[in-house]
């Protein structure tokens, strides 16, 4: 009976919350009012802000022959407008309504996608532009809409008459006016972001006033204020966020300097903090660090928005607001999670990881989470987020936090780490760790995971240790029988075998090779999957080290360089021998 009482106070204040949000949304666009958008339209736009993403001109010439490949899935459409279909994925619908595409029939820049631009975006208006409803008009989508009907309204209007023209703007305008009423409503996170940001890209590309010019900067500085935390990170834990954000705000902020207006006071500052995020997340390929729904990104995408970062200096040790850590020595990276779940519905996309780690050398990286799928999958995204996909600990098959399966509320997560505790161990000489502890099994199992781990001066040993304890505020609920299993996904890039001690090798491309140790357990290899591809979840390996709690309550492990790719004086790659460590 407790437990039912503390989960009902758990949840209420959520529920309260999405009522409100969703009677405030459902007001706001007022169904029963046929006039609820009605307005004026401006006569022209000012300026087309630069779109940031990368562009492929074969996608233009696919959609010339009625094919659409987007968010991982194909339509076939012919000479039918795809507007008039239902999507083969969710995921597939929200790209096509939200025109990001568009930057693919610039690029290819014929008239062939000229036109197609045109007839798109005229059906778009037609089928779609007074509905109000549906994935369409979902606000991030319609933010998103509005961004690239701003940003590639070039090759939309070129050539093309003044009654096109005309509908274009007016379809634009009402737009804009509907994201206006809908922006307060909007779920907390990067969506409602992206709906201010899209909001004070208007103001400035079309006709606006001084005070609506004013009024969308200063609602954009409070989402600022509210979601870019000291540290650069985003609120939500998730590192992608702020590469999606910066492809958006670079081309704002330089909009507002281009026509001589005055940014919002926390933009220029947030821009800078969030490169350093970005900065701190990045293993030495150029990838980012698979954490809380970051999926797979090719590597042009992440240098788009880099290229103007102007920042200089050795990525930060910590995120002391996002709580994660990163140890680095001679080209070995350690990225970790040691943060508690984000409240609410900014736990939406945050996965059950707390303690996971990832680790590169060199080129490659070695151990990874599963990370969250590239394109939209409901199965695959759900099994990303469990604990089991994340390179940590986990108690009796039983993720560290709970995905809601309430449809009111959405996947958000509750019963996870609220406590995570952490202390830094560097060393003057070079040597850099942490040891760190969360609560998330505390209420279910009354314990509590303890992780430490070590990178040597030299960087060709990492030591670690999984340690469980009781936790002092709960009542201990374990059996015998109770198990726990720690696990080191691999990256599918990397070979795995056993060498004639037994012991695991893990070999890089490129020849880099890693040995796992254990001295408290016997290692295993298992079957794994590997989530964040962008061709798609592919098989990989894992791995793992399996116990009873009953018996074993402290794991020891150590991951040991042998052979490391080193560069030689003419940019040639050469194997130089490690000395195996013992600190």
């Amino acid at each position: 009976m407790a437990a039912v009482l503390l989960q009902f106070r758990q949840f209420l204040p959520l529920y309260l919350r999405e009522s409100r949000r969703r009677i405030s949304r459902q007001l706001a666009v007022g169904r029963l009012n046929p006039l609820r958008f009605v307005g004026t339209s401006p006569d022209r736009l000012i300026v087309a802000p630069t779109d940031l993403r990368i562009a492929d001109p074969y996608i233009a010439h696919e959609v010339h022959q009625g094919r659409y490949p987007l968010a991982g899935r194909v339509l076939e459409s012919g000479d039918v407008s795809p507007f008039l279909h239902v999507g083969p994925s969710l995921g597939f619908d929200e790209m096509l309504h939200s025109f990001r595409w568009l930057r693919h029939l610039r690029a290819a820049g014929t008239p062939e996608s000229y036109t197609d631009a045109r007839k798109l975006t005229e059906d778009w208006i037609n089928i779609w532009g007074r509905r109000f409803s549906g994935v369409a008009w979902d606000a991030d989508v319609c933010a998103q809409r509005v961004i690239a009907w701003l940003s590639h309204s070039p090759i939309i209007l070129k050539n093309q008459d003044r009654g096109f023209y005309r509908r274009f703007i007016k379809s634009l305008a009402l737009q804009i006016r509907y994201l206006r009423k809908v922006a307060p409503a909007t779920r907390d996170g990067e969506r409602r972001f992206r709906v201010r940001i899209a909001l004070a890209m208007a103001t400035l590309a079309l006709p606006s006033s001084p005070a609506s010019i004013k009024s969308a900067a200063r609602h954009l500085d409070q989402e600022i204020e509210k979601q870019i935390l000291s540290d650069g990170g985003h609120v939500s834990r998730n590192p992608q966020v702020a590469m999606t954000l910066l492809a958006d705000l670079l081309p704002l902020r330089q909009t507002y300097l281009n026509l001589g207006h005055t940014p919002p006071k926390g933009l220029v500052s947030s821009i800078d903090r969030m490169f350093q995020a970005l900065r701190f997340f990045r293993h030495i390929d150029g990838t980012l660090a698979l954490f809380n729904g970051t999926t797979a990104q090719p590597a042009d995408r992440l240098l788009s928005v880099l290229r103007y970062d102007e920042s200089t200096g050795e990525p930060p040790k910590h995120t002391p607001q996002m709580n994660y850590q990163r140890l680095s020595n001679n080209n070995t990276v350690i990225i970790a999670d040691t943060g508690p779940i984000p409240p609410g519905e900014l736990s939406a996309t945050h996965h059950a990881g707390c303690l996971s780690f990832e680790m590169s050398s060199g080129q490659h990286r070695f151990i990874v989470n599963a990370g969250a799928p590239a394109f939209y999958h409901a199965e695959y995204r759900r099994l990303a987020r469990a604990t089991a996909a994340h390179s940590t600990l986990v108690i009796d098959d039983t993720s560290s936090a709970t995905i809601s399966n309430s449809t009111f509320l959405g996947p958000i997560l509750t019963n996870g780490p609220q406590k995570v505790d952490l202390e830094r161990r560097d060393e003057p000489t070079g040597k850099q760790g942490f040891i760190a502890r969360h609560d998330g099994y505390a209420g279910q199992f009354g314990i509590i995971h303890e992780r430490s781990i070590i990178l040597s001066v030299d960087g060709n040993m990492v030591t670690g240790r999984d340690r469980i304890a009781k936790s002092a505020n709960h009542e201990l609920s374990i059996d015998e029988d109770t198990s726990a299993a720690i696990r080191f996904h691999i990256h599918p890039k990397i070979v795995i075998t056993y060498d004639n001690n037994g012991d695991i090798v893990l070999t890089a491309p490129d020849g880099e090779i890693w040995k796992f140790f254990s001295p408290d357990i016997e290692t295993e290899i298992e079957e794994d999957v590997f989530f964040a591809d962008l061709a798609g979840p592919r098989r990989s390996q894992q791995i793992t080290l399996s116990f009873t709690i009953a018996r074993q309550s402290e794991v020891s492990w150590s991951l040991v360089r042998t052979v490391q790719k080193t560069k030689t004086g003419n940019g040639e790659a050469k194997p130089a021998k490690a000395k195996k460590q013992t600190d």
